[in-house]
C-alpha cells in the first residue's frame, strides 16, 4: 500500500496539482494558523490606496530611487516585509518582495505542502500590486549546490550550523551524522539554505544587468534563509542592509553589508567617544539602568532584566555564604544564544571558556568565584551552565558558588560585591564596567575595545589576566575616567546605535493604530523616520550629526 508520504511526493512532482488541490478542496484557505496572512489581507486595500495617495502628493521625492530586493520568509517577517515594502514604494523606490512560505525553520515539509503554501501566499501578495513585484522563489530553478561557488557554500554552510546551535541551544553539532537530532537539523538547514541561495543566486543572474537590484534588504542576516540571501548579495557585491528589533518599541537595528547581530558600534563611537554626556542624557541613562537593577520596565523597553528587585550586596552576601575574600563574578550567556555564536576570539565556543575558566578558578581557594547562570535559562529547553561546570567539578570546591537561573537573587546586587568580572558577550559585561568593577572579555562583544574592559586576544594573556590581574591582588576598582567612558559608551549603544521606526516586529498591528501607513508617509513621518528609511536603503549613517532623541 502507498502510504500518505508517498502520495505527496508524487503528487509534488505533477505541475498544477497542489494548486488545484489547494483553489478546490481548500477553498483558498491557509493551510494552518501558523501562515495565516489573514491581517496582511484584510489590509492591503487600506495600504495600497495610502501608498497610491503618497505617490500622488508627490512625496516620493526621494534620491536616489533604489531598485531594492526585499527578502523575507516565515509568516511575521513576510508580514512585516509587505508593510516595510510598501512603505518604500510610497516614498518611490522600486522594491520587488522575494518570499519563500515556510511556516517554520526546524520542520521538513513535503514539496506538495509547499507548493500549497505558496499558492496561497501568492494569492495574498499579488495584491500588492503594483507598487511591489511579488517574486515566489518557489518558482525560481535554483543553481544547483554543486555549482554555488565554494567561498558561498562556506558561509551557507556556517549559516546552516548556527541555525542548529540556537535552535537546540547547544554549541557542539554533528553535521555529518545521520541519526542525531542535531544532524538531521542541520543536513535539514544546510538543505533549504542552499536551496534559498541557489534560488537567489540564480534569478539575479539571470537578469541584465541594468535591471539587477541596486541592493538588498532582509532581516538579520545571520540565521535561516535571510542568512543564506545576504550572502548571496556579499558574493555578488550587492550592497545589502540587515535589519533587527531589540527590546525597544519604536526602533530599529540596520546595518550596511554587516549582520545587524554584530552589533558593529566602532564607528558610531569613534565620533562620540569624546563628547560627554549632557545631564539629561546621563539622567537617561541612569534611569534605564536603575530600572535594569530594580526588575521594573522603563519607557518603550519591554524586558525585564531580573525576576526580583535589588536587595543588596550584603544581603545577598550572606545568602551566599560569602566571606571577605575578593569575589569574582563570572556572569555567563545562555548556551546558543544567538550573541554567543560565532563570536570566539581565542576559545572553541563560550562553553569552552567556561571551562577552562572554572578549571584555573578552582585552583584560587584565595578568592570565591560566583558563577551568575543567565535568568533568560529558565525559558530554555537546552544544556545549563550549571551542568557544565558540575561536569568540570564533580567536586565542588567550598569557594565556587552557582546561582542558577530561578533563584531568587539579583544579579546587581552581586555586581555591587564584585572585585573584578569575567564575561563572554553579556551585556551585563559593560554594566560591571559602568559601576566601577573591572571586566575581562573573552568573546566578541559590541562593548569590547571601547576602552573600559580588559581584552584578552589569546589564552596565554587571559590567564596571565587571572593571575594577576590588580582587581584581585591587590583590590582595584576602574578609574574615574573608564567608569565616565562606559557610561557615555551605555548611552550611545541604548539610545543612539538604534533608529527610531514606527513598525517593531512583535506589534506593529498595534502600532499600526498609531503609526497607519498614511502617516509615516506624510511629512511628519518622514521628518520623524526619513534617515531611517534613507538607512534601510543603503545611505551609510552620519554620526557626526546631532544625535537623535527618543521618541
Amino acid at each position: 500500500m502507498i502510504n500518505k508520504a508517498t502520495v505527496k511526493h508524487l503528487l509534488g512532482e505533477l505541475p498544477l496539482t497542489a494548486e488545484m488541490y489547494w483553489q478546490f478542496y481548500q477553498h483558498r484557505r491557509p493551510l494552518t494558523k501558523s501562515f495565516s496572512l489573514r491581517h496582511v489581507e484584510k489590509c492591503l486595500p487600506e495600504w495600497r490606496s495610502q501608498v497610491n495617495s503618497a505617490l500622488q502628493r508627490g512625496q516620493s521625492g526621494v534620491d536616489p530611487k533604489r531598485r531594492i530586493l526585499l527578502f523575507g520568509t516565515l509568516r511575521y517577517w513576510i508580514e512585516h516585509a509587505t508593510l516595510l515594502g510598501l512603505a518604500l514604494a510610497g516614498l518611490g523606490h522600486e522594491v520587488t518582495l522575494a518570499y519563500l512560505p515556510y511556516p517554520n525553520w526546524r520542520r521538513s515539509y513535503s514539496r506538495f505542502d509547499l507548493r500549497r503554501h505558496d499558492a496561497y501566499a501568492r494569492s495574498i501578495l499579488r495584491q500588492t500590486a503594483p507598487f511591489l513585484e511579488c517574486l515566489p522563489l518557489m518558482d525560481v530553478p535554483p543553481v544547483s549546490p554543486q555549482l554555488i561557488p565554494e567561498a558561498l557554500k562556506k558561509s551557507i554552510q556556517e549559516i546552516s550550523l548556527r541555525d542548529t546551535q540556537y535552535t537546540l541551544q547547544v554549541e557542539n553539532v554533528d553535521c555529518d551524522g545521520s541519526r542525531s537530532p542535531s544532524a538531521r537539523l542541520y543536513q535539514l538547514r544546510l538543505k533549504r539554505n542552499l536551496r534559498a541561495a541557489g534560488a537567489t543566486l540564480a534569478w539575479i543572474q539571470s537578469l541584465e544587468q541594468a535591471k539587477r537590484p541596486e541592493m538588498l534588504m532582509t532581516p538579520n542576516g545571520s540565521i535561516l534563509e535571510m542568512g543564506a540571501v545576504y550572502q548571496v548579495a556579499r558574493y555578488l557585491d550587492i550592497p545589502a542592509v540587515t535589519y533587527e528589533f531589540g527590546e525597544q518599541r519604536g526602533r530599529i537595528w540596520l546595518a550596511l553589508d554587516s549582520e545587524v547581530m554584530l552589533q558593529e558600534t566602532g564607528a558610531l563611537w569613534e565620533a562620540r567617544k569624546d563628547q560627554p554626556l549632557t545631564e539629561s542624557q546621563l539622567a537617561q541613562v541612569r534611569d534605564l539602568y536603575a530600572s535594569r537593577q530594580n526588575a521594573s520596565l522603563w519607557k518603550n523597553f519591554s524586558r525585564l532584566w531580573q525576576g526580583l528587585p535589588s536587595q543588596g550586596g550584603e544581603q545577598v552576601r550572606q545568602a551566599l555564604n560569602l566571606d571577605s575574600r575578593p569575589i569574582v563574578l563570572l556572569a555567563a550567556n545562555v548556551i546558543g544564544d544567538s550573541l554567543t555564536l560565532g563570536r570566539q576570539i581565542f576559545s572553541q565556543n563560550m562553553t569552552k571558556w567556561l571551562e577552562r575558566t572554572v578549571r584555573s578558578m578552582a585552583q584560587r581557594p584565595d578568592i570565591q568565584l560566583v558563577v551568575r547562570i543567565h535568568p533568560g535559562e529558565r525559558y530554555t529547553t537546552g544544556p545549563s551552565v550549571a551542568q557544565v561546570v558540575r561536569n568540570v567539578l564533580p567536586d565542588m570546591p567550598s569557594h565556587i558558588h552557582l546561582v542558577e537561573a530561578q533563584d531568587p537573587v539579583n544579579t546587581y546586587d552581586l555586581v555591587e560585591i564584585a572585585s573584578l568580572g569575567l564575561v563572554y558577550t553579556t551585556t551585563v559585561g559593560m554594566e560591571m564596567a559602568m559601576s566601577g568593577v573591572p571586566v575581562i572579555v573573552a568573546g566578541k562583544t559590541h562593548y569590547r575595545g571601547k576602552g573600559f574592559t580588559l581584552d584578552p586576544e589569546s589564552w596565554e594573556a587571559y590567564q596571565q589576566l587571572l593571575e594577576y590581574s590588580p582587581a584581585i591582588a591587590p583590590m582595584q576598582s576602574l578609574s574615574r575616567q573608564q567608569v565616565e567612558l562606559a557610561w557615555n559608551y551605555a548611552y550611545r549603544f541604548f539610545f543612539e546605535y538604534p533608529c527610531p521606526f514606527p513598525w517593531h516586529l512583535l506589534d506593529f498591528w498595534d502600532q499600526l493604530e498609531t503609526w497607519p501607513m498614511e502617516r509615516v508617509l506624510s511629512d511628519e513621518g518622514r521628518a520623524l523616520f526619513g534617515d531611517t528609511f534613507r538607512y534601510l536603503t543603503g545611505e551609510s549613517r552620519n554620526w557626526a550629526k546631532t544625535s537623535l532623541e527618543m521618541l
